[in-house]
């Protein structure tokens, strides 16, 4: 069987933990006369993370092994979201679309398709998904927003667009993921008490 990317995450068994991290390259530079600040922003705005996984016996843990052989290090690619997140925290209903062509590095995103007048329709923290396959993005919503009487909302978004997107795109709310390799070619496991264990993996956003 030909192995194709993205690649799932196994599901026997989910991760014990893992550690998501924002990064935005912003440099500051500080008069060492006034102790006045200069912030520069620069366009990259990006997740990495670090999966750890529990204990596991033979079965669980070398499927898990097989799925990071067969990411060949970096080459391959996956698809990760938040499990805790995986609903929204707001109310979430209707099918959400892009409102009309809007282009990358955008940092708000209109959107359309969502259950009219709903206060909450999405809540600061909830997770969206752009794109699928390759071209899989992970967002977070920054602010409360609400549906007007037409079923549109406009979104604070982390990180902005990563390409342009296109009038009636797809919004996954539900089960968010975002495309991810891995951040080292090395994968590491343990032998301890007849169990597999110490598998953990750090993981960098595909940009």
């Amino acid at each position: 069987m030909t192995i194709t990317y993205p690649l799932a995450l196994p599901t026997v068994r989910g991760p014990a933990r893992i550690d998501f991290h924002m990064n935005d390259a912003i440099g500051m530079s500080q008069s060492p006369f006034s102790a006045e600040q200069e912030i520069f922003e620069n366009p990259a705005k990006f997740w990495t993370a670090e999966v750890t996984l529990g204990t596991m016996n033979r079965a669980e843990g070398e499927t898990w092994i097989a799925w990071l052989a067969a990411l060949f290090g970096r080459k391959g690619t996956f698809l990760m979201g938040d499990p805790l997140g995986a609903a929204p925290r707001g109310v979430g209903t209707g099918t959400p679309k892009v409102n009309g062509n809007q282009a990358a590095f955008a940092v708000s995103l209109a959107t359309k398709g969502w259950t009219p007048t709903t206060t909450g329709i999405l809540l600061a923290g909830d997770w969206l998904q752009l794109g699928s396959g390759a071209s899989t993005h992970l967002h977070k919503n920054l602010t409360d927003a609400n549906s007007d009487g037409s079923g549109n909302a406009t979104l604070d978004i982390w990180p902005p667009l990563r390409a342009a997107v296109l009038d009636n795109d797809a919004i996954v709310v539900s089960a968010a993921k975002g495309l991810f390799r891995l951040a080292t070619n090395e994968r590491v496991w343990t032998l301890e008490d007849v169990r597999v264990s110490g598998i953990s993996f750090p993981a960098l956003e595909v940009l």
